[in-house]
């Protein structure tokens, strides 16, 4: 009797296991039901609340259109104008409007082509200037190199040293120099010419020697240069207020011509060609 008693005992006891199982999973599904409603719930209510918005947008939606249609016709009666002709002048503003902007940007773009370009000039200007203040500053140099080796030599009747070129290119040099007159000559045996203010006669070379005689007719009153030397500077006064003048003679071409120059100051009278 013992076993018989025991089997039964031991199916009831599994019985009771799997109700209590089945109970705890039913609860649980009664808890997660309700859950899931709730949350149903209020996605309901939120779906609604946006049902209603979504009404109401479309109702304002529709008013706005309406009153804009309104203002549409009333402003196309005012100006007498069909909605057809509206749209054509609206599309027209918009491709004048386009056209316009491209042409602001074609002139910003050549705007700034000429800046560039003008800028580029600017440049090449600096530059070219800056060449040549280092070509004129290399001339001044070399004239004033050239001038401190002009030949200074005593006069026959001036104490003082007189600077004197001994070929054209040093005579132009002088007369860079702005504080004299010069004027070149060559002379030819037995011709009287006149050179400035005076006049001068060639009367006997000796090209051997370096040597020449001249006569020289200022103010009335002639002055005879005897035996002398290429390069020496020859001086006599002339003029109302009588200053210096002084000639030199650069080169003894052949047995009848000469060549030089006759210098005066810059206060002294030039003739009237030179006027």
């Amino acid at each position: 009797m013992s076993e018989a008693e025991e089997t039964p005992r031991t199916y009831s006891g599994a019985l009771l296991g799997v109700l209590g199982l089945a109970l705890v999973a039913a609860l649980g599904g009664l808890i997660w039901c309700y859950m899931l409603n709730t949350k149903l719930a209020t996605q309901a209510t939120e779906l609604a609340d946006a049902k209603q918005a979504n009404v109401k947008l479309a109702a304002e939606q529709r008013e706005t259109d309406a009153r804009l249609q309104v203002t549409t016709d009333e402003l196309g009666k005012s100006l007498g104008l069909t909605q057809k002709q509206m749209d054509e002048r609206a599309q027209a503003i918009i491709v004048r409007e386009e056209a316009d902007a491209k042409r602001l940007e074609s002139a910003q773009q050549q705007t700034a082509q000429q800046v560039n370009a003008v800028a580029s000039d600017v440049s090449s200007v600096k530059t070219d200037v800056g060449g040549v203040k280092t070509d004129v500053a290399k001339t001044q140099s070399d004239l004033a190199t050239t001038i401190s080796q002009l030949l200074a030599v005593k006069g026959d009747l001036s104490s003082t040293n007189s600077v004197i070129a001994r070929n054209h290119d040093e005579l132009v040099l002088l007369e860079h120099k702005g504080d004299r007159n010069y004027y070149e000559f060559t002379l030819t045996k037995g011709q009287k010419k006149p050179v400035g203010t005076v006049s001068l006669e060639l009367k006997k070379t000796d090209p051997k020697k370096n040597k020449f005689t001249l006569n020289i007719l200022a103010d009335d009153k002639n002055y005879e240069k005897k035996d002398r030397n290429v390069n020496e500077p020859l001086q006599f006064f002339s003029g109302k207020d009588p200053v210096l003048f002084e000639i030199v003679v650069n080169s003894i071409s052949n047995k009848n011509q000469i060549s030089g120059y006759l210098t005066t100051p810059k206060g002294a009278p030039v003739p009237p060609t030179a006027q």
